[in-house]
């Protein structure tokens, strides 16, 4: 028999019905996110805008500040001048360059990429680039690695020296069309990603979008995406998350080269127009704002149903996961009895009608009006809501 899934956390309820403050969008909404580096930002972010987040970096970068393969290449780089060098991150370049500052080698190495032709993979790059005073012949439009190369054999490599600045995912088979053009190829590794510190936290966010109680899950690398995904399959729950991912709730990437390894996966991501986290909020913001798992209009005010909460005229409501789903089966009728036995499908583990009976008890003892959800003798039950809406 397969193994029992694992118990789900149970997040912290409200204190008490609060009302929605202006500029709280994501009022009862639970993110996921998954980053490490720049979270701080996103969070606060969310936070304002009403939404409970679920931090959970699934990889961390490390840099090689003071690392002797990065120096000893660093010095390579110095004494063998290359013709072409392709930044792939402007915090790889930046990360290079203070490693070099620390040995002393800051000059030198400045000095031998202002020499070269410099290619920029995106505008990032292209920041930092001109931060430290020198000046990019070409940047991709696609920010991918990919587009790069393929410039750079276009435009002819046989021959040439190619220094190639690696970002801590970088997949070297990327840079065999260089080799085969001819190009004497050195990568430079600046930073490299590494298991999460709380693989815990990760765990708890592969069982709560699994079990569908996460509305979105934020991705801002590919190495994180693909973290996710290997950690759902080493539980044992990776088709649950695909399929919360296929059904309600969100991935959402910060571009195209994120969105690779979800895609490949069978997931179809939200993506912001610019690859950029500001842009990533705002898209995932309007998305979230206007498609809730429910929405409908009651006696007593809108009501909305999140992954993990219920917000009613603008107050999230107190309410167990067992009196949620409930709620939830009620509001998807739109105002139309639902049976005894089509409520204790979504209440797993109960049996019987008793079981039916406590929860819609307890539900309406956490609503400010409980004669919202009407009984209907020996029928069922229904969701007041108003008929014209």
């Amino acid at each position: 028999m397969p193994a029992a899934a694992p118990a789900l956390p149970t997040p912290p309820a409200p204190r008490a019905p609060e009302p929605a403050a202006a500029g709280t969008p994501l009022l009862g909404v639970t993110v996921g996110i998954t980053s490490d580096r720049r979270s701080d930002d996103m969070i606060a972010s969310l936070t304002r805008k009403g939404a409970r987040v679920v931090h959970a970096p699934t990889m961390r970068i490390v840099p090689l500040t003071e690392d002797e393969q990065l120096l000893a290449g660093t010095r390579d780089v110095i004494a063998d001048p290359p013709d072409d060098v392709l930044v792939t991150t402007g915090i790889g370049l930046r990360g290079w360059v203070e490693a070099a500052d620390a040995a002393g080698l800051a000059d030198d190495l400045l000095t031998t990429l202002g020499r070269a032709r410099l290619l920029a993979r995106g505008p990032k790059a292209t920041g930092v680039i001109r931060a430290n005073g020198l000046r990019e012949a070409w940047s991709a439009a696609s920010e991918q690695t990919a587009e790069a190369v393929q410039h750079m054999v276009d435009e002819g490599v046989a021959g040439r020296s190619v220094v190639v600045q690696l970002h801590g995912a970088a997949d070297e088979r990327q840079l065999a069309p260089l080799v085969a053009a001819g190009a004497r190829v050195r990568g430079i590794a600046v930073y490299r990603w590494l298991p999460p510190e709380d693989p815990d936290a990760v765990q708890r966010l592969v069982d709560l979008t699994a079990a569908g109680r996460v509305d979105a899950v934020v991705f801002t690398s590919a190495p994180g995406a693909v973290a996710l995904l290997e950690a759902a399959g080493a539980a044992g729950r990776r088709e649950e998350v695909l399929r919360a991912f296929a059904g309600g709730t969100v991935a959402c990437a910060v571009g195209d080269v994120t969105a690779e390894p979800l895609r490949a996966a069978g997931v179809d991501p939200l993506v912001p127009d610019r690859w950029r986290l500001g842009a990533l909020l705002r898209t995932l913001t309007e998305h979230l704002a206007g498609n809730p798992l429910e929405r409908v209009a009651t006696a007593r005010g809108e009501l909305v149903l999140r992954a993990q909460a219920a917000v009613l005229d603008g107050q999230v409501l107190d309410l167990a996961p067992g009196p949620l789903a409930v709620l939830r089966r009620l509001a998807r009728a739109r105002g139309a009895v639902v049976t005894r036995e089509e409520l204790l499908g979504v209440l797993p583990g109960a049996n019987d009608a008793h079981a039916v009976e406590v929860t819609v008890a307890r539900l309406r003892s956490g609503l400010p009006a409980p004669d919202l959800v009407r009984t209907l003798v020996k029928r069922g039950y229904r969701l007041d809501v108003l008929e014209d809406a």
